[in-house]
């Protein structure tokens, strides 16, 4: 998905962000997600957000199956650092990945797929707090 940012972004190993009125928004790289550069983007995110879990709005991009363990500590990460996660992407991408993701579990945090961010942002903004 090509999406266009007229503010600076906060470049990341997996994504790169910028945070404004609350919600955190994520433009997803094609790498593949290891335990590692999980970890190092959940500290970078938490630097960017203040130590404070907020919605975030991720346009997804396709990337690498990551391993059992790389799944299991995204999971587990998620409720940390977010209230609720909306996903832009084609259709059934996003699906995919929460499959991948919460394969045996329900998610921790309200989720959404959208084919546009006008749809995903307002429905992101009941969680901002």
């Amino acid at each position: 998905m090509q999406v266009t940012f007229t503010t600076p972004l906060i470049a990341g190993e997996i994504a790169d962000y910028y945070f404004e009125d609350g919600i955190l928004y994520s433009l997803s790289k094609s790498v593949k997600r290891t335990v590692e550069n999980i970890s190092n983007n959940v500290t970078l995110i938490k630097k960017i957000t203040g130590n404070k879990p907020v919605p975030l709005l991720i346009y997804l991009s396709k990337s690498p199956v990551p391993d059992k363990a790389t799944r299991k500590f995204s999971s587990q990460m998620v409720p940390e650092i977010y209230t609720a996660m909306a996903m832009v992407s084609k259709p059934g991408m996003a699906l995919l990945v929460m499959r991948m993701v919460f394969a045996f579990q329900k998610p921790p945090i309200p989720m959404k797929s959208f084919s546009s961010d006008k749809e995903a942002l307002l429905w992101l903004r009941q969680f901002v707090k």
